[in-house]
């Protein structure tokens, strides 16, 4: 009973733990300002921008179009149309290269080096964009202030850009959540943010020393088992303890899933990243401890915390079995859960969120739900991660209104 009794402690503590360390984290980030060093002399980097377009190219025209309204104008856009049919492409410009691989790609990797294989000129910084995407007039003119600053990775904010579905508001929800948990607060207390996938900036030939790395190698034969491309940069990243900043005011407006057959598709491929990932976040916070580093060690913390859903579920089954086991111990768990939502809440209030995504609260339940049967399946990536299709066709300038 004693060793038992020892081990439900320990596994209570390390919740409580990963429970609290959000508040901590946000607490403490409110009293980091941010010092962006500004050059006599700024230097109008050149941006190559690939997007990547899986089998609808007419997606992406509104995000091309966005690009080509950016304030900053030293840039080049090449979308790669992989399985596209192109045959009713109208979009023409001197800043857009239009590129249709001759043979099927199916993996977002292998589209960005084909991207990549076909720049028009060298770029200082490549930008990578899903095709779902919109990106803000000011985003890269923000990307580059951040450039002259001196940081060879940065990511810009990534936020919806439809409310239009209880599922998308709920879906936006966790995402202002996880914007402010995984990289606002820690880039302001002196670590990295969490990469997003899309709407970054890496220094060029940091980005192709990415590409060239074992496990993008590796990822390119495992098809959907491989570790998502995010995941990979960020380690490859903070390896180097490269810091990656976090740009506030460079807006990318993401498309939200829309129905709950998509969520619980989505999700399942994210948490099976996430499992896979464990190793290399246990490396670098390994790392960080051996190297003295606070950028490796809390990067290594908020990648290895468990999913917010995964963590509750936890703590409530561990605290009704404190009732027979140890009563203090489960008292601190309800307190840890009732903070851990608190800090939720207080997220959406520092982030701003639009009404729509508050109205959301109500319908996380049944995100969760879905989530849930989305751990179900994990077993068999080939069969049941299927692509996320994308069907909103809107403007920057509907966005922004």
């Amino acid at each position: 009973m004693d060793f038992l009794n020892y081990i439900f402690v320990i596994l209570a503590a390390s919740l409580v733990f990963f429970l609290v360390m959000p508040t901590l984290n946000v607490f403490f980030s409110l009293f980091s300002k941010e010092r962006i060093k500004s050059p006599k002399q700024p230097i109008e980097f050149d941006y190559g921008i690939v997007i990547t377009a899986y089998k609808n190219a007419d997606i992406a025209k509104g995000l091309i179009k966005s690009l080509l309204k950016q304030l900053h104008a030293n840039h080049h856009i090449y979308l790669v149309a992989d399985g596209c049919d192109l045959n009713n492409w109208d979009i023409e410009d001197e800043k857009l290269t239009v590129l249709m691989p001759s043979h099927p790609l199916n993996l977002k990797a292998k589209s960005i080096i084909h991207g990549i294989e076909n720049f028009v000129r060298p770029h200082d910084y490549i930008t990578v964009f899903d095709a779902d995407n919109l990106a803000h007039p000011d985003f890269l003119t923000e990307i580059n202030r951040y450039a002259n600053a001196g940081y060879q990775a940065i990511q810009g904010q990534r936020t919806a850009k439809n409310l239009d579905t209880l599922m998308a508001c709920a879906d936006a929800l966790g995402e202002f959540y996880k914007n402010y948990i995984d990289r606002v607060a820690p880039y302001r207390n002196g670590s990295s943010a969490v990469i997003s996938g899309s709407g970054m900036a890496v220094e060029s030939e940091l980005y192709k020393a990415y590409l060239a790395s074992p496990e993008i190698e590796q990822g390119k034969h495992q098809w959907k088992k491989m570790l998502q491309e995010d995941k990979i940069l960020q380690n490859f990243l903070l390896r180097k303890d490269t810091k990656i900043a976090y740009a506030w005011d460079a807006i990318c407006y993401d498309e939200k899933v829309t129905s709950a057959d998509a969520v619980e598709t989505q999700r399942s491929r994210w948490l099976f990243s996430y499992f896979q990932n464990i190793p290399n976040s246990l490396g670098i916070l390994r790392r960080g401890l051996f190297n003295f580093s606070w950028n490796q060690w809390l990067f290594g913390l908020v990648t290895i915390a468990p999913p917010m859903f995964v963590m509750l579920f936890a703590a409530f089954g561990l605290a009704v079995l404190g009732l027979f086991i140890n009563l203090w111990v489960s008292l601190a768990l309800v307190v840890a859960v009732v903070l851990f939502i608190l800090t939720i809440f207080w997220t959406l209030k520092l982030s701003q969120a639009p009404q729509p995504v508050w109205n959301a609260v109500a319908a996380m339940p049944a995100f969760v739900f879905r989530q849930i049967k989305g751990l179900f399946k994990m077993g068999n990536p080939n069969k049941n991660f299927k692509h996320t299709e994308h069907k909103v066709s809107v403007t920057i300038e509907d966005v922004l209104k």
